[in-house]
């Protein structure tokens, strides 16, 4: 499509399909072919489904949205794409599944898209890899786009139980029904904590490719329809601007969300996804640039990292809010899908509750959310989410007991036999190794149950948002690479040193070699079918688990 700025004529992909030859195709889908010559042809790509509860509502969104498409003076087609929901996908195989579907959602959009010659897309998305599998097919097509959040859902953060003086997610499974039926979703939405739905929903404003505002309304608030529509409305204004989505997805504006993923504590999820989002909208970055940012303060508080809840957020002013107080590290002048400058968000935000969004200077921690370690362990980086580890295991030094397979790990913890203070390795965890990088949540999970609070967890695969303690994700290079930690043996002393940014395993370089000369990499089976082909082409977990 051609930007309005470089012609006063404003030319429409979809005049491609609107002839003689396919008057009979578009007829008989219902739509008018003289009325979309006349206007706009805007994609509504949603996520709803009717069995995750993140998605369970975005077909009435897609509703409100269709409203404002066609009181705009444009027309819109709906389809849609799959939304797997990491809770339902856990502690099972389908688990290896959930990472790879982020890039087929982007592959499925982007090829529908362009094949069907749309004028613009509305991207409608709530949970874990379909936000950014969503934004990775918004770079690619570099269309006028617009993103609407499901928003958060309903959960009891508030009131919930806490067991050894902390909100801990990690005991729901072993917990009292009543705590179950006050802690579970209540709602339609994304899972209320600060995972990767909720980081991502509120990072879209960050990047500005949403309207201001929007993110964090509950899924549930009649706002939430009424933003809905108004997106309807706007995306036919953007069309006619002819501003596209590369316009605004700067390098400037994903370092912008970089520190905005610091300062709301978000998941470390994003290490993964923010490169896989940069990389499509032709963006070089890596795990690298999160340690450009270490210097970012925690600011919020939001479950795991605290008390609140997203609902309490949005109360507290939402995302303008949090971005007017962290304003100076920020460029405020990037390009919004408003059609104005990042600043004039800013200008207009409130901050309504100064306990849930505080003054800089007043963080939760002082520490960046997300951290970087290095080390012979993992010389192109890991991730930890500091904002959920207790300062008295910052620093954590244990001998190893590895496994290669998560159940493994899972039996021997719920057996008792796994001593405080070890280190628990889980290799073969990768994007390559597993594959699909599945989260090690029934592990983290485990280890809470039991009690352990101080024992470490490293792995190449990776964590839920609502992770915390000292569980260390995304070792590189994987074990299936050749990584160090394929040659790890029970014994070895492994030291996590978060204030130093440092993982070290006491191995010579020498010893190390002896291992590798009979090594073979585990290749684990999985079902005939994408995931063999995903192995073959996944890089790793460094420059955010993209098909090459």
């Amino acid at each position: 499509m051609t930007s309005k700025k470089n012609s006063d004529v404003i030319y429409k992909s979809s005049s491609n399909i609107l002839n003689e030859m396919r008057a009979g195709l578009i007829k008989g889908a219902g739509q008018d072919m003289e009325r979309i010559k006349k206007r706009p042809l805007i994609a509504i790509a949603n996520s709803h489904s009717e069995l995750t509860t993140g998605h369970a509502h975005l077909a009435g969104l897609g509703a409100k949205v269709k409203q404002g498409i066609i009181a705009a003076g444009g027309e819109f087609a709906e389809f849609n794409v799959p939304a797997p929901c990491d809770g339902i996908a856990m502690a099972h195989d389908g688990m290896r599944y959930v990472l790879a579907q982020r890039d087929l959602i982007a592959d499925i959009v982007e090829t529908h898209v362009r094949s069907q010659a749309f004028d613009a897309v509305v991207f409608i998305a709530g949970c874990d890899k379909i936000n950014p599998g969503m934004m990775m097919a918004m770079g690619r097509l570099d269309l006028p786009s617009l993103f609407l959040a499901g928003g958060p859902g309903q959960m009891n953060i508030r009131n919930t139980p806490t067991f050894n003086g902390n909100i801990d997610h990690g005991n729901y499974f072993n917990s009292p029904l009543e705590f179950k039926e006050t802690f579970n979703c209540a709602s339609c939405g994304a899972c209320e904590f600060m995972g990767t739905a909720n980081t991502f929903q509120c990072l879209a404003e960050a990047l500005g490719i949403c309207l201001p505002g929007s993110a964090n309304i509950p899924a549930w608030h009649s706002d939430k329809l009424a933003a809905a529509r108004a997106t309807g409305e706007h995306i036919v204004h953007l069309f006619k601007e002819g501003i596209t989505a590369r316009q605004i997805m700067t390098k400037e504006a994903f370092n912008n969300a970089l520190v905005m993923n610091m300062a709301i504590g978000g998941s470390t999820n994003a290490a993964l996804h923010l490169p896989a989002i940069a990389h499509s909208a032709g963006i070089e970055m890596d795990i690298k640039a999160f340690e450009t940012v270490d210097h970012i303060p925690t600011l919020l508080a939001i479950s795991p990292n605290g008390p609140y809840g997203v609902q309490d957020l949005w109360a507290a002013g939402g995302m303008p809010a949090v971005m007017k107080v962290m304003q100076s590290d920020l460029d405020t002048s990037c390009l919004t899908v408003t059609g104005l400058p990042l600043q004039a968000t800013i200008d207009n935000a409130t901050i309504l509750n100064p306990k849930v969004i505080p003054e800089r200077s007043k963080p939760n921690r002082q520490e960046p959310g997300i951290t970087v370690l290095r080390g012979n362990l993992a010389p192109e980086g890991c991730v930890i989410k500091q904002a959920g580890v207790k300062p008295e295991l910052m620093y954590t030094s244990g001998p190893a007991i590895c496994f290669d397979s998560e159940d493994d790990a899972i039996n021997m913890i719920q057996d008792g036999k796994l001593k405080e203070g070890q280190v628990i390795v889980l290799r073969y965890m990768g994007p390559k190794g597993a594959p699909g990088m599945p989260e090690m949540l029934g592990a983290t999970l485990a280890l809470k149950v039991a009690g352990l609070s101080s024992a470490s967890l490293i792995t190449d695969g990776r964590f839920s948002g609502a992770t915390s303690g000292p569980c260390v994700g995304h070792i590189t290079p994987e074990a299936s690479n050749g990584g160090f930690i394929a040659f790890i043996e029970d014994g070895d002393i492994i030291t996590v040193d978060i204030k130093n940014r440092s993982i070290h395993c006491d191995v010579s370089d020498e010893e190390i070699e002896k291992r590798k000369q009979n090594w073979a990499p585990t290749i684990k089976p999985v079902a005939f079918g994408f995931m063999e082909r995903y192995r073959k082409h996944v890089k790793t977990a460094s420059e955010g688990a993209i098909l090459d």
